[in-house]
């Protein structure tokens, strides 16, 4: 099939090159010349294993191509991808859908012929309807079909994810467009994997329901882990212990700093002002987002913990900058507030990351930025690791040891077992993991709540919020 992607974002590379890559005939468009001259030329604007192979194969065997041309691209198109970015609006975390809008436009004024529209771009609950709209107020004779079909690529594994996906849902109910569409995930279907139509909205609402749903398993397990903290219990053994229920599920249990990236901060926010707009309470997901913030200031106050209550003219090092390990992508990554954080308290932070410095030298200030996780340490009077990339599994403890100023090994992705930190010398803390036994350092850690009596004498408990907001008044 001739299939067109117009944005070259992180959706659309990924999706047009594992098109091309079944066989379509495709043209990834974007408007900004830059990348289109990068890509044409074999380069590559974000990190994906294995995205870069990929698409130079595909060039190479004429099936992938990139353009800023539009109308070229949709000449006797048979699907147009929309794959442009929904970032959210400064204004109310609102999605901001500006850039699907202005595409919906620029394809009512070039579509050639019948032409299946897809939104793959997150986009809230009726987005669909407003996409045709515009396409028919432009062109009220275009022969379209708008379908919802949306991605659930994990950044890291966006390959596999999309050649052997856990499901492919298709929003439509016209009959042209649902075949169309089975033909372009022929090979989904041919490999047993499954494919749920519905109705276009019922579709945009599963991504966010997804999202949400694994950001909140998320939340949960962190507020587990404070608890383990405090009740002496490892917060890992009981995310195996749960996540063996069938009903459960092991995936979205590990305990760490709090979730970040592109979609489940957005998407979470979007799904809550959706719901607002229709008159519904989510207080689940509600909770779920405040949870997430304060995560990020818990960890913070769990370094300053670790250099017994004070970071005032400390140095940190910080390996790992990205949300997650296997990605670039800086957005929304729990080490920016964590760092900012730590500046306040006085500390000064010196960060490595393997993929994402270029991206992190554009949100961080005043961090020193080095070459390489020793680097980052020498001299230091704590190491806290952030993100869980395969290189800080194999440090040279001993090495690293020798290095630092002072011996504070913070793991915050419990990527060290305790006893193998202190066995090289190291004040180990975790996350979730007992404050009694010694393998973490602070017994009033932020996750402990406490109480204060009200005028009618019944106790009152403080929220974690307030306690955590109290603290770190201490520290600015």
């Amino acid at each position: 099939m001739k299939i067109s992607v117009i944005g070259s974002g992180y959706v659309g590379l990924v999706t047009g090159t594992c098109l091309a890559d079944w066989g379509h005939e495709v043209v990834c468009v974007d408007r900004d010349p830059a990348k289109i001259e990068l890509l044409t030329n074999g380069g590559v604007p974000i990190y994906e294993p294995g995205l870069e192979q990929m698409m130079a194969e595909n060039v190479a065997r004429g099936r992938l191509s990139f353009t800023r041309d539009l109308a070229a691209a949709l000449a006797d198109c048979d699907v147009a991808f929309i794959a442009v970015g929904t970032p959210p609006r400064a204004s109310d975390g609102e999605a901001d859908l500006s850039f699907v809008y202005e595409v919906a436009r620029d394809i009512g004024a070039a579509v050639d012929g019948y032409t299946v529209v897809v939104c793959k771009s997150t986009v809230p609950v009726g987005t669909g309807d407003v996409v045709e709209r515009i396409i028919s107020q432009v062109r009220p004779d275009a022969d379209v079909t708008v379908v919802s079909n949306p991605e659930f690529l994990r950044e890291g594994s966006a390959i596999e994810d999309f050649t052997k996906p856990d499901r492919v849902v298709i929003g439509t109910e016209d009959e042209r467009a649902r075949e169309i569409m089975l033909a372009v995930y022929e090979r989904v279907r041919a490999g047993g994997l499954p494919i749920l139509i519905t109705k276009r909205r019922t579709a945009e609402l599963i991504k966010y329901a997804a999202n949400a749903f694994l950001a909140a398993k998320l939340s949960f397990i962190n507020e587990i882990a404070d608890l383990c903290e405090q009740v002496d219990a490892d917060v890992d053994e009981v995310a195996e212990g749960i996540g063996l229920d069938s009903r459960i599920g092991a995936k979205f249990l590990k305990a760490g700093p709090g979730f970040g990236g592109s979609c489940f901060p957005k998407d979470t926010l979007a799904l809550l002002r959706t719901a607002q707009d229709h008159g519904v309470d989510m207080r689940l997901v509600e909770t779920t987002v405040s949870v997430n913030d304060a995560r990020k200031r818990r960890m913070a106050l769990k370094i300053v913990d670790a250099l017994d209550g004070s970071a005032e003219g400390k140095t940190i090092a910080v390996l790992g900058l990205t949300f997650k390990a296997n990605t670039d992508d800086m957005r929304a990554s729990p080490s920016i507030p964590v760092v900012e954080l730590l500046q306040r308290a006085g500390a000064t932070v010196r960060v490595y990351d393997p993929e994402g410095m270029p991206q992190a030298r554009a949100l961080m200030s005043d961090v020193e930025f080095t070459d390489d996780a020793y680097m980052c340490a020498t001299g230091c009077d704590a190491v806290v690791l952030m993100t869980d990339w395969v290189e800080f599994a194999s440090l040279d403890l001993e090495r690293l040891r020798e290095l630092v100023r002072t011996p504070v090994f913070v793991d915050l992705r419990n990527v060290y077992a305790p006893d193998k930190l202190l066995k090289h010398g190291f004040k180990a803390v975790g996350i979730g993991r007992s404050t009694r036994t010694g393998t973490d350092s602070s017994r009033h850690g932020p996750a402990q709540e406490t109480t204060a009596p009200a005028a009618n004498g019944s106790p009152v408990g403080r929220t974690l919020d307030e306690e955590t907001d109290m603290r770190l008044v201490s520290i600015r």
